[in-house]
């Protein structure tokens, strides 16, 4: 393998090994380097089992293991499966009990965007360090996300998540001013302890995959692999159909909406993953990726919160042809009775 076309997973396990069996924090350089003389001597396995060696290197008196054990991929999966369980119940909890206080319906929010993001994060994990560490494949990944999105969808019921919903019902006058700033808060308050919550899942250290996400923590892969102006018009565009696809299934069934809605999620996320990934919302990219290093805070908000409000703006302009909060005039489509008074009528109302 060249060096200049390692994968950045493989730079990430020589991340882990320095970090973890040194205590140093090596320049690109040397990152490199190991890579490369990992990837000659077959350094990495995901079967360990001499004493004294870290479970993510491999004894040099032992043949390497290329297929990964079946009972290590399914304590993997069983440890997310068991995360994604008590996060779940933990969001269904919070709605249940704050049904007794309608005043408080803006928290519902607040669980909503927490299960996203600590769900996602768990995904994003399986992403990064579960193919080669506990041998799970990208379909796996795909179909993992889609079931999270959809029992996302079926959980939070009216609750979105969403910031930039939150935004598009204010200027549809579905909602006041108050009522928008709050659910915003909640959002994006529900999103940070999502965040909190998955790193202390991680520090528990369940599974080898969590070990090495932990010690990765600090070094996380930003997901915007793409410049500034690329991200903000990739995920501007995503975000118009999303928006177009949920104001136009608005009135329909949650049969038809909720499924449609988390393909269409799962479809952008797996097809844009090597430019922002597609999120679509300011409060799920903030829990994911505003704490990685490579950008500013500046330029991810603008990739990830400026554009997803123009997409959203653009949709509903595009949906409706005007923006009823900030004006009433129908810009782009006109506006025809759908009755047509008979000629009969019109006649003797000016002999009258």
């Amino acid at each position: 393998m060249n060096e200049d076309q390692l994968p950045d997973l493989t730079l990430q396990r020589a991340m882990c090994i320095l970090a973890g069996v040194c205590g140093i924090k090596p320049d690109v350089s040397l990152i490199r380097s190991v890579c490369v003389c990992a990837h000659m001597c077959h350094v990495f396995t995901r079967d360990p089992s001499s004493p004294g060696i870290p479970p993510f290197i491999s004894s040099p008196d032992r043949k390497e293991s290329r297929t990964p054990d079946l009972g290590r991929v399914m304590s993997g999966l069983n440890a997310s499966l068991g995360y994604f369980l008590a996060v779940v119940i933990f969001a269904t909890l919070v709605r249940t009990l704050l049904r007794k206080w309608p005043r408080l319906h803006f928290m519902s929010e607040f669980a909503s965007s927490f299960m996203l993001v600590a769900c996602w994060l768990e995904v994003q994990t399986i992403v990064e360090v579960g193919e080669w560490a506990g041998g799970l494949g990208p379909d796996v990944t795909a179909t993992m996300l889609f079931v999270v999105l959809l029992t996302h969808g079926v959980i939070s019921g009216g609750a979105s998540g969403n910031p930039s919903l939150a935004v598009q019902k204010f200027l549809q006058l579905e909602d006041t001013t108050l009522s928008a700033l709050l659910t915003a808060a909640a959002q994006f308050l529900g999103a940070h302890v999502g965040l909190l919550a998955a790193g202390f899942y991680w520090r528990l250290e369940l599974t080898d995959m969590h070990m090495i996400k932990n010690l990765m923590s600090s070094e996380c892969s930003t997901s915007l692999q793409v410049t500034v102006l690329q991200g903000f018009s990739t995920e501007c565009m995503c975000a118009i159909v999303f928006h177009l696809l949920c104001l136009s299934l608005k009135r329909r069934s949650a049969v038809i909406r909720v499924p449609l809605i988390a393909l269409l999620q799962t479809m952008f996320s797996h097809s844009a993953r090597r430019y922002t990934s597609a999120y679509m919302n300011p409060s799920l990219a903030y829990g994911l990726t505003f704490h990685c290093p490579g950008f500013t805070f500046t330029e991810y908000a603008v990739v990830y919160w400026l554009s997803s409000l123009t997409g959203m703006t653009l949709a509903l302009l595009f949906y409706m042809g005007h923006i009823p909060r900030i004006f009433a005039k129908n810009l782009l489509y006109s506006q025809k009775t759908r009755f047509r008074v008979p000629k009969g009528d019109k006649a003797e109302k000016k002999k009258v």
